[in-house]
């Protein structure tokens, strides 16, 4: 809500190309929540479906 708006864009380009990599499935999970919050389409509960397939 408070950020500015490109920053918020660069998060949500980061959470769009987020890959596991060598982080284990828990720090990935956390990444994953923390920038998904960036990307007002998997904010809705409608979207559940989307996030599990992206995550």
């Amino acid at each position: 809500k408070y950020f500015p708006a490109d920053i918020k864009n660069k998060k949500v380009v980061e959470f769009m190309e987020l890959k596991q990599g060598n982080m284990s499935v828990a720090e990935y999970a956390v990444k994953f929540e923390s920038l998904c919050v960036f990307s007002p389409h998997y904010n809705t509960m409608e979207a559940e479906n989307d996030k599990c397939v992206k995550f």
